[in-house]
């Protein structure tokens, strides 16, 4: 589970700090940051942050996620610690910097199993290697060694993947940038999408009326002849009254 290592910070500094483990802590960083910008600059600010990750412009840099959707997007990066800030001042420039939030988690404990069952089976491939290379040892013994080798050998490149995965997590920052727009654009985006939606919206309207009026008409023109007939009537039983 993440744990952060502080209270979250928000402040009003337009700058982030990449972060690693000190004194032989084993922290995987991940930064959640929000960048508000006008509208109109959302979407060239992921492709200029995507580019520079690609390019390597501040460090070693891989894209992990992009998602767009109206009038916000999102991008999220495992980067080295040192391009955290320069990478976030490109990102924020001309607009703020809003929230920020840091946690690690400490994978000490995965670091140190994931050793552990390489040391196991090490081990255990040394001893086969030391069995197979007897001269008493039987042809179908042999073949049930190479079986347990191989299967060891799998074993440890799995292990090896692991532990890379590991370390790579502990030499590089994962950071989500958060594109969204600032309030007065928000405004100005909602007011004119409003009146770029007025003719539709008033067709709408047209149809759900006309659709509501089909179903009363025919009660109408039923009631109509009844309401004629009923004022008939009236009018002769007043007539006989007088």
């Amino acid at each position: 589970a993440l744990s952060g290592c502080g209270p979250s910070e928000r402040s009003s500094s337009a700058s982030l700090a990449g972060e690693q483990g000190r004194g032989g802590a084993m922290l995987a960083y991940e930064h959640d940051v929000q960048l508000k910008l006008p509208e109109a600059q959302i979407v060239p600010r992921l492709q200029a942050s995507r580019e520079a990750c690609e390019t390597a412009k501040f460090g070693a840099c891989n894209v992990l996620r992009i998602e767009q959707g109206a009038g916000r997007a999102e991008i999220t990066l495992r980067i080295v610690p040192a391009g955290i800030e320069p990478l976030v001042a490109m990102a924020a420039e001309g607009g703020e910097l809003g929230q920020r939030i840091t946690t690690a988690e400490d994978l000490a404990d995965a670091v140190d199993n994931t050793r552990r069952q390489q040391e196991r089976l090490k081990a255990q491939q040394q001893r086969l290697d030391e069995l197979a290379s007897r001269r008493d040892i039987s042809v179908s013994d042999l073949v049930v060694l190479s079986k347990e080798q191989a299967s060891i050998e799998n074993d440890l490149q799995a292990l090896a993947q692991v532990a890379a995965g590991h370390q790579r997590r502990l030499d590089t920052n994962r950071i989500t940038l958060s594109f969204e727009p600032t309030a007065a654009s928000n405004r100005a985006s909602n007011l004119s999408r409003a009146f770029s939606n007025l003719l539709d919206n008033l067709a709408d309207g047209a149809v759900d009326a006309l659709e509501k009026g089909s179903y009363v008409l025919p009660f109408l023109i039923l009631a109509f002849p009844l309401l004629m007939l009923w004022v008939w009537l009236w009018r002769k039983f007043v007539r006989r009254r007088t």
